[in-house]
């Protein structure tokens, strides 16, 4: 499992994943779950995708092959003229992938799930930053300002601290480090989502070259973001009135 977090604010927009794939008591993968389709000055387009890994490694070996050059197709993510053709196209790629991995063998009866979710989101030359989420059928849904920031993966650990703090006028600082936040909560609490995560912070209308972040346990911003947010919570837990219910 993964865990992955995307916002469209007015300041721009963020993208973070971990890289865990497979936990247990004896393995471990690590794999980047961030793919970058830029062209500095005229589009940034970022996929984080989490679900099946053969799935996802597949839609995004198809679409990377699909914006070269040399492959002369007519439809790529280098060339769609929106985020909201981007989106589709993706959704139409993860279908592409789907049906082909299925179509022999009956492999979905048998228990295996092929299914992928993919935030898609970016900017290009002409139109506002926007933010999808692509479901495993293909369809997708964008992010407004009442709803600035999506999910995928275990996302119910995160969860409530991003709907405490965040909102569409919120600082990329600030959910920089409320998302940093939420990754600690999930990575405390579930043993598939695990370091290091990839963080990328994007200003509105920059078409700036995109510079991800790596972050790792050694990383001392983050080491002393969770510090404080741990012992900050038990100050404020040993403040709290006691029931007046129970003598």
């Amino acid at each position: 499992m993964t865990y992955c977090v995307a916002m469209r604010l007015r300041a721009g927009l963020l993208f973070a994943s971990d890289s865990r794939t497979n936990a247990g008591v004896d393995h471990i993968a690590t794999f980047r779950k961030m793919a970058l389709f830029e062209q500095p000055g005229e589009r940034l387009i970022v996929l984080l995708n989490a679900g099946n890994l053969a799935t996802t490694q597949s839609v995004v070996s198809l679409l990377r092959l699909r914006s070269q050059p040399q492959h002369g197709g007519s439809q790529h993510l280098m060339g769609v003229a929106s985020l909201y053709d981007a989106a589709e196209l993706v959704g139409q790629t993860l279908k592409e992938v789907v049906a082909r991995d299925t179509s022999n063998g009956g492999t979905l009866s048998q228990g295996v799930d092929f299914g992928a979710n993919f935030l898609v989101g970016g900017q290009i030359r002409g139109e506002r930053p926007r933010l999808f989420h692509v479901y495993p059928q293909g369809n997708f849904i964008e992010s407004t300002e009442d709803t600035p920031y999506l999910q995928i993966g275990e996302s119910k650990y995160g969860k409530p601290i991003l709907d405490r703090v965040v909102n569409f006028d919120s600082s990329l600082n600030e959910a920089a480090k409320c998302t940093l936040i939420s990754f600690d909560s999930t990575i405390r609490s579930n043993l598939s989502v695990g370091l290091p995560l990839d963080m990328l912070l994007y200003k509105a209308d920059s078409f700036a070259p995109a510079d991800p972040h790596r972050i790792t346990a050694e990383d001392p911003y983050f080491n002393r973001l969770r510090q404080g947010w741990g012992s900050g919570l038990k100050r404020v837990f040993a403040k709290l009135p006691d029931e007046d219910w129970f003598r």
